[in-house]
């Protein structure tokens, strides 16, 4: 009989999106970047994950190895790394390079999350590639190909990643649909799903992985990170206004517009049509959004279903200060 995971067992990690406020500029979102990943490592915080998007306004991490760099450099012992880098977009030796070059200034804090996706619509996704005519089909070859310049036998291969070669660089595999549990399950690698904002085939994605995982030289037994979003307070009133910005971005999303992140408002009404808001709790099912003791409870229900390892947080909220103390009622849910 297989031994059921606790909420209190769960290893628990951060995803930003180095998000971009309104009324200020990247650099801003930079610095609270930094300021929330040095005090998540005191926290506890396992690992604090970076996700690459491109051509949206609200989102500063698009150059996502240059700002992993900055968070390792300012922090102490927290994992850094990347949720995810988008494997189509670019060479793998370009990446085995990059994090190869992490994981030699920052040795064995340094994750390397990959993604199948552009993150990105598909007129900035041709900018990216230019006359590359990688597809998403293309994502296990690539996976391969990156996974030999990481590996100590391309001594002799006539290309090589230097730095890189021979590095232990963890490989997790991204995704929000089954393709990518396929992908994770063969490959014998870790699991992260995005059911933050695409939980419509979490559940039977990660069954899917448990029950087809064939162990590697990388890892014996299956392991899966859901990310969540979590929004607390001390109060739920509180909580709920807070969340605004975050449901102000999704609207965006929905939408198919980007905004910086706007601040919070009394109510959404007016704001949304019945539609659109139905859309977005929708996308927002692994959302969890009140005071501690709610989340709690919440969480808990989540993991006694889910079963997963790792619980990634993402917490879009407009004040810094209330972001940071969001992430700690989030971790104290842990205890």
């Amino acid at each position: 009989m297989k031994e059921e995971k606790k909420l209190k067992d769960t290893l628990y990690s951060a995803l930003d999106l180095a998000i971009i406020r309104d009324g200020h500029d990247a650099r801003d979102a930079f610095d609270r970047s930094l300021d929330l990943a040095r005090q998540l490592e005191k926290l506890g915080y396992e690992r604090f994950w970076l996700a690459e998007h491109h051509n949206m306004a609200n989102v500063g991490s698009s150059a996502t190895a240059v700002l992993i760099g900055h968070i390792a450099g300012g922090t102490q012992s927290i994992r850094v790394g990347s949720g995810g880098i988008m494997l189509p977009n670019h060479a793998p030796l370009m990446v085995a390079e990059q994090f190869g070059t992490l994981a030699s200034l920052y040795p064995n804090r340094i994750d390397l999350g990959l993604g199948r996706a552009p993150g990105t619509d598909q007129t900035t996704a041709r900018a990216l590639r230019r006359d590359r005519m990688e597809t998403v089909e293309e994502f296990p070859n690539d996976l391969e190909e990156l996974q030999g310049y990481f590996s100590d036998e391309n001594i002799d291969g006539a290309v090589r990643a230097i730095p890189g070669e021979g590095l232990d660089v963890p490989i997790y595999i991204l995704g929000s649909s089954m393709s990518s549990a396929v992908l994770a399950a063969k490959k014998g690698l870790p699991y992260a799903f995005a059911s933050h904002f695409a939980p419509a085939q979490f559940l039977s994605a990660i069954r899917y992985y448990k029950d087809n995982f064939q162990p590697s030289e990388y890892l014996k037994k299956p392991y899966i990170v859901a990310c969540v979003n979590i929004i607390a307070a001390e109060e739920e009133e509180e909580a709920q206004k807070l969340a605004t910005s975050f449901y102000q971005m999704a609207l965006g999303i929905v939408r198919r517009k980007s905004y910086p992140l706007k601040r919070p408002v009394g109510s959404m009404d007016g704001m949304w049509s019945e539609a659109e808001a139905a859309a977005i709790q929708q996308m927002l099912a692994c959302s969890f959004i009140g005071t501690p003791s709610k989340i709690k409870d919440e969480l808990n229900q989540f993991q006694q279903v889910a079963q997963v390892d790792e619980i990634m947080i993402c917490s879009h909220i407009y004040d810094h200060a209330d972001r940071i103390k969001s992430y700690e009622l989030a971790q104290s849910c842990f205890s």
